[in-house]
């Protein structure tokens, strides 16, 4: 910057110039002519500057932001406990895209990317900060568009199998009849029992979870059905059960695989003509609720042995859910990282933006013995170790890591060995590339190394939709 006497300076000393006014000329077209919001505030948040973007975005004129502190007009979730600009003023830390929401002026709820760094003059001395945002209104429709095409509920899939079941788990939930889901430890059927309930006519009541294999026997029937009064000898007063709780809502049996066959029959009269006895009562009570139930374990196997009784699998099993392992709809994985993701970064306060090629191929080829949880708690480490923006190999567990060490020496492709996964590469490629450059099809495909028609069909091969305003 130039320095120019000030001729109000009587001394003839020195002052230093923010700049010529053809600088200041300059700087004003530009902020003007950009589609980002910017504003200046100084040392102590108070608004010097507020281009064009920001008042379209805001809603608020340039006339009536500048001289009020910025919280007085940018109305951010983050402003009272977290704001990025009192940090970037008291630290000198600059933030980088930090997603948040504010209100407008009319009271809309707007999705944004923040940026803050501090402004100083010649003399390196803190002169004030700027804040520049981005609307990411159209991005946040891009997503919820591709995201409602793979997710049901809080269930993500888009494998074949899956969305058979989502096709049909509406028609079950109005239904009343009794739903037996079957799975791997960690395959999601707790999130299907509670889809059940939540797309029933029973979604305002009660929904209650028993776990069958932590209970022990003795005390399953009591937590079950509840007690009475001097049933036993600690029994000082009545004890509503389970059952009772639930009136009206849904009971979800977990692992029901585990009951003991002295409390299978309890529960098979109870499925029978929906009715119970407390411990220590005599007169059977009604009840009206849904039972779903889970396992783990093969009940035809078990009733085979004689380990569960024929009469209740049936009971149960009037619907029958069976829910693959993750290992078995690999191209689930891609959609659960970037779910795990954007739940971490909103619980975490970080902004993690993806998994590198490398660790997501590892991820693409690990086996996954504990299914979808599994998956989630490798994303989980990723976050614990990973400092910068993006998951890297190193950052995964060791035997996901080893998952890639592995397969070197196979000579099958993982595209061979899974058929319907040969374009996922691809298509993550294109979905991450067209969220980056939120929409524009022009610079993804740049990013892309292909030219916009490629693009375009590529996009109309994978179902990619794009917002008209975008």
């Amino acid at each position: 910057m130039k320095t120019n006497p000030d001729p109000a300076d009587k001394k003839g000393n020195n002052r230093r110039s923010t700049g010529t006014p053809q600088d200041n000329r300059f700087f004003k077209v530009i902020l003007s002519s950009i589609a980002d919001g910017v504003f200046t505030v100084d040392k102590d948040r108070v608004v010097t500057s507020f281009n064009p973007a920001a008042e379209r975005i805001t809603g608020v004129p340039a006339s009536v932001a500048v001289s009020k502190k910025c919280y007085e007009v940018f109305h951010s979730n983050i402003c009272e406990d977290n704001c990025l600009l009192e940090r970037t003023l008291n630290t000198g830390e600059e933030a980088i895209d930090i997603p948040v929401q504010i209100l407008n002026n009319s009271g809309r709820r707007i999705p944004i990317s923040i940026s803050t760094a501090v402004l100083r003059d010649e003399d390196g001395q803190v002169l004030g900060a700027v804040e520049t945002f981005r609307d990411l209104s159209a991005i946040e429709v891009l997503r919820k568009d591709l995201e409602r095409s793979y997710s049901f509920e809080d269930i993500i899939s888009k494998s074949p199998t899956m969305m058979k079941l989502f096709a049909i788990l509406p028609d079950v939930a109005e239904s009343e009849s009794t739903v037996l889901i079957q799975g791997a430890s960690g395959s999601g059927k707790e999130l299907f029992a509670r889809a059940v309930h939540n797309l029933s006519p029973r979604k305002d009541k009660s929904y209650i979870i028993i776990n069958c294999g932590t209970l022990p026997t003795t005390l399953f029937e009591s937590e079950l059905f509840g007690y009475l009064k001097g049933a036993f000898t600690d029994a000082k007063k009545d004890k509503p059960g389970k059952i009772s709780l639930a009136e009206g809502g849904t009971v979800f049996l977990d692992e029901v695989g585990d009951l003991p066959l002295q409390t299978q029959v309890k529960l098979l009269r109870l499925l029978q003509h929906h009715e119970y006895e407390p411990v220590g009562g005599l007169k059977s009570i009604k009840a009206d609720i849904r039972i779903v139930a889970a396992t783990n374990r093969d009940l035809k196997g078990m009733v085979t042995k004689g380990s569960f009784r024929e009469d209740l699998y049936f009971r149960l099993a009037v619907i029958r859910f069976e829910i693959p392992p993750l290992k078995e709809r690999r191209e689930d994985i891609p959609y659960l990282i970037d779910h795990f993701m954007r739940r971490f970064n909103a619980r975490k306060g970080k902004n993690l933006i993806g998994v590198s090629p490398k660790a997501m191929e590892a991820l693409m080829r690990h086996n996954y013995p504990g299914n979808v949880r599994e998956l989630e708690n490798a994303i989980e480490y990723g976050y614990a170790v990973c400092r910068g923006r993006i998951i890297e190999f190193d950052h995964l567990p060791e035997e996901i890591q080893s998952a890639l060490s592995q397969s070197t020496s196979d000579p099958e492709s993982l595209s061979e060995l899974h058929p319907a996964h040969r374009h996922i590469s691809e298509e993550i490629a294109i979905r991450e590339a067209l969220k980056r450059r939120k929409g524009n099809r022009t610079l993804a495909s740049g990013d892309l190394g292909m030219d916009r028609t490629t693009l375009w069909r590529k996009m109309r091969r994978y179902g990619i939709q794009i917002p008209k305003n975008s």
